[in-house]
């Protein structure tokens, strides 16, 4: 199980983004990176292409997950992320509150 999911809300706490908060938008754990909202964002020229137009877009690169941390959906700081096992299912719990993160 990974620490950090798609759609959780991260903050980033290194780098030029230094104190963004924002949502994951995909994780590649093999790599050990994520792809993160508004984060790391760099320009990239296309050419015209059959049906799409050429020009400058906005584009997210990938960020490392060491970088970020998550945030706890009930104390609203960025925490350290434990695991726990009720019911023979495992949960991330938080370990600064002690909530469990994913239980709905």
């Amino acid at each position: 199980m990974k620490k950090i999911k798609k759609n959780d809300e991260v903050i980033v706490i290194t780098g030029k983004d230094k104190g963004k908060k924002s949502k994951v938008l995909s994780v590649l754990p093999e790599k050990g990176k994520l792809f993160v909202e508004k984060v790391n964002v760099v320009k990239k020229h296309t050419k015209p292409g059959q049906g799409t137009p050429g020009g400058i877009i906005d584009k997210e690169k990938q960020i490392d997950v060491s970088n970020v941390m998550l945030i706890c959906n009930y104390c609203k700081k960025p925490v350290k992320v434990t695991f726990e096992i009720v019911n023979d299912k495992k949960y991330r719990k938080c370990k600064s509150c002690g909530e469990l993160i994913d239980k709905k």
